[in-house]
């Protein structure tokens, strides 16, 4: 069977930054960075992103163009034993991660239509904090939304590579990356912002915890898609000819720029306002609606914020999606639409949980968390670094002549040994170490 290619090697970076430039950025990170001290969790965040994670980064990459293939078959492919069972864990954690990341896709949607009708804005946090909690809280509303995003999704996904994922991450990428800088901009303006750039810049290392780490290397994870086979899937598709060192880079500085951007959108406009930092997974949808209400044309502005935040939600969702969909189509040979249609469903019952967390089943806990934060905590916090770990081993130990001469044929140079080393020393001790402690 013959395999999809990407278009261009731009088209590729914007693809695989947009993987983590979506929810990943500017919905989860600022409310994560500041439940974790601000400034301290940003050091953590970026010490994990240019160490571990563009090191598992490159190993993803060259293992999915080595093979060829999605994760399951690659580790097949290019090993076998009990090695598919690291891409069946993969595609569980991507599976996971989508059912309880399609809710908040469409409490994005929903939040177009709040904005076209004026229901969204207002200058009153605590209100707008109560509005959202409502709306969270309806299970309908959860459930249609949820189910509807989903259908956007698959709709990209049965495009194809090319035509679907490529196509939309070229346009959307640039709109979102200049419509970021604007807010910063009003952000920064706004009474009382400084106090919280200090917060986000100033480290307070008495704030330092090993759960903080664990956060920081979970978030580093999520924002640069590893441990679930996304960047296997999508290196798949890359061509012999593509640099993939370079690629990395680009892809780790876009991502990490998109978390850093949306913390100065952020943050600086929650402390103007007086919002608890910790507010949790609502932060993004009670902040923002502030600033659009006292900007001109706010409206307008609020419109064009969720829509390319929807847009930068598919790039994500996509791109979870689309490694699922591969291994039905490596692994049993079903056509594009028949996985892409079977994956659909599966996830929005696997959903139905998380869409339920924040009302009917807002007392169902288990260890203490509800269906939503628990499927965020097991996939960011265990799954994702355990999928980390494996990758690390794989390419550093179990394939390591096939590795070092792709990156060889690809012009590798004299960082070669310093990747291997931290492929198989560095990050494994590293993961291994902060994620038992953990536990």
């Amino acid at each position: 069977m013959s395999r999809a290619n990407w278009g261009s090697r731009l088209g590729f970076i914007l693809a695989a930054s947009g993987s983590a430039v979506g929810l990943g950025a500017i919905w989860k990170f600022p409310y994560v960075a500041g439940k974790n001290g601000g400034g301290v969790f940003l050091l953590a965040y970026l010490a994990c992103v240019f160490t571990v994670g563009i090191a598992l980064l490159l190993a993803e990459m060259v293992i999915g163009r080595a093979a060829n293939r999605s994760a399951t078959t690659a580790f097949r492919d290019l090993k076998g034993g009990l090695w598919p069972w690291a891409g069946r864990l993969s595609v569980l954690c991507i599976f996971i991660v989508m059912a309880y990341y399609s809710v908040v896709g469409g409490w994005v949607i929903a939040y177009i239509g709040k904005s076209i009708t004026g229901e969204a804005l207002g200058q009153d946090t605590k209100a707008l904090g109560a509005a959202f909690t409502h709306f969270i809280a309806d299970p309908a509303s959860s459930l249609f939304y949820t189910a509807l995003f989903l259908g956007v999704t698959v709709a990209v996904v049965l495009g194809g590579v090319q035509k679907g994922i490529e196509r939309m991450s070229k346009v959307l990428m640039p709109a979102l990356f200049l419509l970021m800088l604007v807010l910063i901009a009003r952000s920064l303006t706004l009474p009382g912002a400084l106090e919280g750039v200090r917060y986000f810049l100033t480290p307070d290392f008495s704030k330092l915890t090993s759960a903080m780490v664990v956060d920081a290397l979970g978030l580093a994870f999520f924002s640069l898609s590893l441990g679930m086979g996304i960047i296997i899937s999508y290196g798949s598709y890359v061509e012999k000819e593509t640099n993939l060192a370079g690629a990395t880079l680009w892809i780790s500085i876009l991502a990490t720029l998109a978390s850093v951007l949306a913390g100065f959108m952020v943050l600086p406009a929650v402390f103007a306002f007086g919002v608890d930092p910790a507010a949790g997974p609502g932060l993004t949808f009670i902040t923002m609606p502030a600033i659009f209400a006292q900007m001109p044309f706010g409206q307008a502005w609020a419109i064009a914020f969720f829509l390319l935040l929807l847009f930068a939600a598919l790039t994500s969702s996509v791109s979870i999606v689309e490694p699922i969909v591969s291994y039905f189509i490596d692994e049993f040979g079903w056509k594009r639409q028949s996985a892409a249609y079977i994956t659909t469903v599966a996830v929005f019952i696997a959903s139905i949980p998380a869409a339920l967390s924040f009302g009917p089943m807002a007392k169902s806990k288990l260890f203490g968390r509800t269906a939503f934060d628990l499927m965020d905590y097991a996939t960011s916090n265990i799954m994702m670094p355990a999928g980390g770990i494996l990758v690390a081993v794989f390419a550093g130990w179990i394939i390591w002549p096939r590795i070092h001469s792709e990156l060889l044929s690809n012009g590798g140079g004299h960082w070669i040994p310093a990747f291997r080393g931290i492929c198989a020393i560095v990050a494994p001790i590293m993961i291994g170490v902060i994620w038992v402690h953990n536990l």
